[in-house]
């Protein structure tokens, strides 16, 4: 079964950008998840997975009058939490992704603690619900 598994980041947490955080801590929070990722592989677990650029980078777009883009930059100031990581996991079980979940979670902060960051957990539809 397909997971994805999507790293929150909620300013409620009080966490400051990573692009704050000591030298040494953003190696340790990297070299975590190169380890994470190299774990996954290893297990044949790992599909895809990438970190995201900060939200300031972000854009919104939908379509307007003609289907033309209609671009809106960001930051947004009324967003509380964004995704700044994913990873698509192939498990053999919900609670695989769970337990992998966890795992991610703890990943090191800026002091060098676990984070304790949420991740959402969600699998992958491999199709419409069989009643439609």
């Amino acid at each position: 079964m397909k997971y994805m598994l999507l790293m929150q980041f909620s300013q409620k947490d009080n966490l400051p950008p990573i692009d704050t955080w000591p030298a040494q801590a953003v190696r340790a929070h990297i070299a975590f998840m190169h380890e994470l990722n190299q774990a996954l592989t290893d297990a044949g677990e790992l599909v895809s997975g990438e970190g995201l650029a900060e939200p300031d980078q972000a854009r919104i777009v939908r379509a307007g009058a003609g289907g033309v883009p209609v671009v809106t930059d960001g930051p947004f100031p009324e967003t509380k939490e964004f995704l700044v990581g994913w990873w698509i996991v192939d498990v053999e079980s919900h609670e695989r992704a769970i337990e992998l979940a966890a795992r991610i979670s703890a990943a090191p902060g800026p002091d060098g603690g676990p984070l304790n960051m949420p991740i959402e957990v969600r699998q992958v539809m491999a199709g419409p619900p069989e009643e439609l």
